[in-house]
């Protein structure tokens, strides 16, 4: 594992160590697109280092904004929208991301799963409110039922937000799934600490607003529930970091 001493050292030493050590990938797919999308792969990128201070993000990380801070808001907004109305605000959009949607809506958001309890095709809003969703045995929980969970047990070993749900195993409907797996937050020894787990990033559109949008969660939910903690170790876990294989020469080593 390494550990770099900021943020900016990790985003500069990940680009060159897929641009040195990547090897080619013939995918013939791409977010449940058919074509030919070649990448440059490096497989099994993991490193961490000390979470800044909140007002260094924006310098450290260099994110898409004013995209990030906005849909951000929409992350936390205990609403789960799709689509979350800034996607037509990403900079890297195409015709207002239509190609990823199926009637008028996403596979999946961020929203709707950070708020799953009732999220849902024309769900949210409805009066009187529908049933919570249901998983096996128990209802779905939610980013608030974690900040509970810390609450009431901070050494908590159990604070995990999943992303990447059930639904998305096998893309049954061939169906565009999550990217990020899922946050985890732990408290020790008076440092809290988020490790961040994600299936595949590519490294000039998402890269540093995973980061970004990631450690503004951090300190959301350390303000919710772990003020009183000093940030800690941001770990972050990507088993395919990647480019088109056409945009290698836009890494900087």
């Amino acid at each position: 594992m390494k550990l770099y001493r900021d943020a900016a050292s990790a985003i500069h030493h990940s680009q060159r160590d897929l641009k040195l050590l990547g090897r080619k990938v013939e995918s013939k797919s791409w977010q449940a697109i058919k074509g030919d999308f070649d990448t440059l792969e490096l497989l099994n990128h993991s490193f961490q280092f000390l979470i800044p201070h909140d007002s260094e993000l924006v310098e450290q990380i260099k994110p898409s904004l004013p995209w990030a801070d906005e849909h951000f808001d929409e992350r936390v907004s205990g609403k789960p929208v799709n689509p979350p109305p800034s996607h037509t605000k990403w900079p890297f959009n195409m015709q207002g991301n239509i190609e990823h949607m199926v009637g008028g809506v996403f596979s999946h958001t961020y929203p709707e799963r950070i708020w799953c309890k009732r999220a849902g095709v024309n769900r949210y809003g409805m009066q009187p409110e529908p049933p919570e969703n249901k998983g096996i045995r128990y209802n779905y929980g939610d980013l608030k039922d974690m900040i509970e969970l810390i609450k009431r047990d901070p050494e908590t070993r159990q604070a995990y937000l999943p992303i990447w749900f059930p639904e998305d195993t096998g893309a049954p409907k061939y169906q565009r799934v999550p990217c990020t797996l899922g946050y985890h937050f732990i408290k020790r020894h008076g440092y809290f600490h988020m490790t961040y787990y994600i299936r595949s990033c590519d490294i000039i559109r998402h890269f540093r607003d995973d980061i970004y949008l990631a450690l503004r969660l951090f300190y959301w939910v350390k303000g919710q529930a772990a003020a009183q903690t000093l940030p800690g170790l941001f770990t972050m876990h990507i088993v395919s970091l990647h480019c088109f294989y056409n945009e290698r020469g836009l890494l900087k080593i």
